[in-house]
C-alpha cells in the first residue's frame, strides 16, 4: 500500500474533495506544504475556502480532472469503481487510496491521537474534546465531522502532538486508523447496507478497540450491552464511564436548566468529585461529557479547563442548533437520523419551553430506513406533530420498495398526527399555515431538509 511522506509534499488529487472529513484532510495537507486538487458534483462553503487556500477545484467529474503531475489519488467509499476520475487514475497507474488509509497515516506522525467511534455522538464528543484541549491551550490538530464554532471550520492545524478526530464504523473505515486513545460511545444497528447484523458490528467495534497498543487507552460506555465481551481481551488499558453509578466515571446530582442544559457532580471510581455544567442540552451530552473528561484527564488537562471546555461548548452546526425565530414559532436543527438520535434529541426538545413540538424529518437512505422502519416510527412519536420528506438517496438507488409513505403509515399506527408532502415548497407553506404560537420547529435529518428553516427565517 501506498505510504505518505509527511516529509515531502506531493501533489494529491481529492475525488469527493467537497466533503466534510475530505475537506478537513485536503485542508490539513494544504497547511503541510502539499499541493492539492479535488472535484465534486458542486460547489461549497467547504470547496471556497479550500480554494481561498490554494485548492484546485473542479465542478463534476471527469476524467480530464486528472492531470499528468497527479502523483496521489484519495477517494471516499462513496466513490464506485464506476467512478470517470477512479478510472482515470487506474488507467493511469497512479497510487490511489482512500480517506480512511490516508487519515490514519497521518495519525502515526503524532505522539497522542485521539479517535472517538460509536454508532451516534462522535461530532459532538469529538468537538467537545476539542473545546478543552483549546480552552487549555494544547495546541491540537482537529479534524471533526461539523463546523466547530471555535475554530470556525471543521479542521484545525496545530503544533503539538495531540491529533482529535472522529473515527466512522461504515465500510470499516476506522480499522485504518492508529489511534493511542480509542472512545466507543456506544455500538447499535445502523449502516446495514453493509454490515450484517449487530454482531457484525459489534466484531468491527471489537477489531477498532484491539488496535489500540499495549500502553494505550479504551474509553468505553459501560451501557452497551456485555461491553466486556469487547474489552477482555484487550492489552491497552480499560476506563468506563457512563450514567450507572458502578462506571469509572459517573454523573449525580443531574439538573437541568429553562433551556436543558445539564450540570451535575462528577463521580470518579464512586466518589464526588468536581461540579460540571454544560453548555449544551440533553442526557446525551452528559453521557458524551463523562467520556471526554475521562479522555481529557488521560492527556492531564487541568480539571479547571475541563470545566471551563465544557461549559463553553455550545454544539457543533446542526447538532439541536438553534436557527432563529419566525413570528413565535421557534426554529431549531438536529443532524439526527438514527432512531436513538431522534429520540435523544426529541426528549431534549421537550424539555424546552414550548406548545407544540412540530418535527420535519428527512429519512437518510433507503437501507437504514427499511431496516429500521418501526425504531423510527417510535422515535418520531416523541413529537406531537411529524412531517416527513421524501428519503435523501445519498449514496444509495431505490431498490429496495422503501418510501416515506411507509413511514407515514407506521406513525399513523400510532396515533402520530403526521403528515407526508413530495416538496420542500408544499412544507413551508404547511408550517406557515399550522404553526402558531410558542411552537417549537424541528427540521431533523442528515441530508438538505436544513434549507426548509433557513428558507423560512430568509436565510
Amino acid at each position: 500500500m501506498y505510504e505518505v511522506n509527511f516529509n515531502n509534499p506531493i501533489r494529491i488529487h481529492f475525488i469527493g474533495i467537497g466533503g466534510i472529513s475530505m475537506s478537513g484532510l485536503a485542508e490539513i495537507l494544504l497547511k503541510e506544504g502539499f499541493q492539492v486538487s479535488g472535484s465534486d458534483a458542486k460547489r461549497s462553503d467547504l470547496t471556497d475556502h479550500l480554494e481561498h487556500l490554494g485548492a484546485i477545484i473542479y465542478t463534476g467529474q471527469k476524467p480530464s480532472n486528472i492531470t499528468d503531475d497527479i502523483q496521489l489519488a484519495v477517494y471516499t467509499a462513496a466513490i464506485h469503481e464506476d467512478n470517470p476520475e477512479l478510472q482515470e487514475i487506474m488507467k493511469r497507474k497512479i497510487p490511489a487510496i482512500s480517506r480512511a488509509v490516508l487519515l490514519g497515516q497521518l495519525m502515526k506522525n503524532y505522539k497522542t491521537a485521539v479517535a472517538v467511534a460509536g454508532t451516534h455522538g462522535k461530532t459532538t464528543a469529538t468537538s467537545m474534546l476539542s473545546q478543552i484541549l483549546l480552552e487549555a491551550n494544547t495546541d491540537p490538530t482537529i479534524s471533526v465531522g461539523g463546523i466547530l464554532k471555535a475554530i470556525h471550520g471543521n479542521i484545525r492545524v496545530g503544533s503539538s502532538e495531540t491529533f482529535v478526530t472522529e473515527a466512522c464504523e461504515y465500510t470499516n473505515s476506522f480499522l485504518e486508523f492508529f489511534p493511542t486513545v480509542g472512545i466507543i460511545l456506544n455500538i447499535e444497528e445502523d449502516h446495514l447496507d453493509f454490515f450484517k447484523d449487530i454482531h457484525d458490528i459489534r466484531n468491527s467495534f471489537h477489531l477498532f478497540a484491539k488496535k489500540l497498543p499495549k500502553e494505550g487507552l479504551l474509553i468505553i460506555n459501560s451501557s452497551i450491552e456485555d461491553y466486556e465481551e469487547l474489552t477482555q481481551d484487550l492489552d491497552c488499558r480499560v476506563v468506563t464511564y457512563g450514567l450507572d453509578s458502578s462506571a469509572d466515571y459517573s454523573a449525580a446530582d443531574i439538573t437541568y436548566d429553562d433551556s436543558a442544559k445539564g450540570s451535575y457532580t462528577l463521580m470518579e471510581n464512586g466518589r464526588a468529585s468536581v461540579p460540571i455544567q454544560l453548555g449544551t442540552t440533553g442526557e446525551h451530552n452528559i453521557s458524551n461529557s463523562l467520556a471526554v473528561i475521562a479522555a481529557a484527564k488521560e492527556l492531564r488537562i487541568a480539571v479547571s479547563d475541563i470545566q471551563r471546555g465544557l461549559l463553553n461548548f455550545s454544539g457543533t452546526d446542526r447538532r439541536f442548533e438553534y436557527k432563529g425565530k419566525i413570528g413565535e414559532v421557534t426554529i431549531w436543527d438536529d443532524y439526527a437520523h438514527h432512531p436513538t438520535e431522534i429520540a435523544a434529541t426529541l426528549t431534549t426538545a421537550k424539555g424546552c419551553s414550548h406548545n407544540q413540538l412540530w418535527c420535519i424529518f428527512q429519512p437518510h437512505t433507503y437501507s437504514r430506513t427499511k431496516a429500521l422502519l418501526k425504531d423510527f416510527a417510535k422515535a418520531l412519536s416523541l413529537a406531537d406533530q411529524v412531517i416527513l420528506t421524501d428519503i435523501f438517496a445519498a449514496r444509495e438507488t431505490d431498490t429496495l420498495g422503501i418510501s416515506s409513505l411507509d413511514l407515514l403509515e407506521e406513525l399513523k399506527n400510532l396515533g402520530v398526527s403526521c403528515y407526508y408532502f413530495s416538496s420542500f415548497d408544499e412544507i413551508e407553506n404547511f408550517v406557515l399555515q399550522n404553526c402558531i404560537h410558542n411552537d417549537l420547529l424541528i427540521t431533523m435529518g442528515a441530508g438538505d431538509v436544513v434549507n426548509i428553516g433557513n428558507h423560512l427565517l430568509g436565510k
